[in-house]
């Protein structure tokens, strides 16, 4: 699909907190009268689009640790336009599990441990940075080998073995991010990993292709700069998407309403 001057495409990485977030991006272009398509795709396919030219805007590149191997051979055409959150890839588990037991990745490996966690770790696409940090987690710390495995998924999988793991008091570990709709429905506890393999705090970044400048009205760009979402609203707007019953534009319409 290719871009006019009246219509912007936007690529959105296909996962609920995203979808939540370029909602919100939506509702101020909408408010400013530029028309937009969105076009959802899971992580590398979303990049993609952008260098094939198929979309004008990300939202939104995890920048530097988690997107920037998708991002980098085609940053110099593309303008930075703000970040909206601080996300971060984590192993968690439920807060049931006592902490003198579980507050580290390595205690995974501990004995008394490994016989009572679930030895899936049910993740999703492949080409989501946790989940490729979770596979070298598990080769770094000798997880495989105490039978322990990584398994692709959906968003629906993953936060349906963490629930079910949840309801029947299992032990479990889930492959999670910040902001994400489960931390406001459940207490999961981070586990530390000194090691960096989780790459620490990426930058949420709108990203917006420059060839485009021209072609949007400078006070939605304006808007657009001066928005930062926050962990907290993304993972409000993502639970409004998930558990809430609403699409992504009206909780993008919900946000400006009380910001407002």
């Amino acid at each position: 699909m290719q871009s006019t001057r009246s219509t912007l495409v936007l690529a959105t990485i296909d996962l609920s907190f995203h979808h939540a977030a370029a909602g919100a991006v939506q509702a101020i272009l909408e408010k400013h009268g530029v028309s937009v398509v969105e076009l959802r795709a899971p992580h590398e396919e979303a990049f993609k689009l952008l260098e094939d030219g198929k979309a004008d805007m990300l939202c939104s590149a995890w920048l530097p640790g988690s997107h920037e191997v998708y991002f980098a051979p085609i940053a110099k055409e593309f303008e930075k336009l703000t970040v909206l959150y601080h996300p971060y890839a984590l192993w968690g588990v439920p807060d049931f599990i006592p902490a003198a037991q579980v507050s580290a990745v390595a205690d995974l490996t501990r004995p008394e441990v490994a016989r009572r966690m679930n030895k899936v770790i049910q993740g999703i696409n492949p080409g989501a940075g946790i989940s490729r940090f979770s596979v070298e987690i598990l080769e770094h710390y000798g997880l495989t080998g105490l039978g322990y495995s990584f398994e692709n998924g959906s968003l629906d999988a993953c936060v349906g073995a963490f629930e079910r793991a949840v309801q029947n008091g299992d032990w479990v570990v889930v492959p999670l991010w910040q902001p994400q709709y489960l931390f406001a429905c459940y207490k999961i506890r981070e586990l530390s990993e000194p090691n960096g393999l989780l790459r620490g705090k990426d930058e949420a970044t709108l990203v917006l292709r420059k060839s485009r400048l021209p072609d949007l009205p400078a006070a939605a760009i304006e808007e657009l700069r001066a928005t930062s979402l926050g962990n907290a609203e993304a993972t409000r707007l993502d639970y409004l998407v998930s558990r809430g019953n609403m699409s992504a534009i009206e909780a993008g319409r919900n946000y400006l309403a009380r910001r407002a």
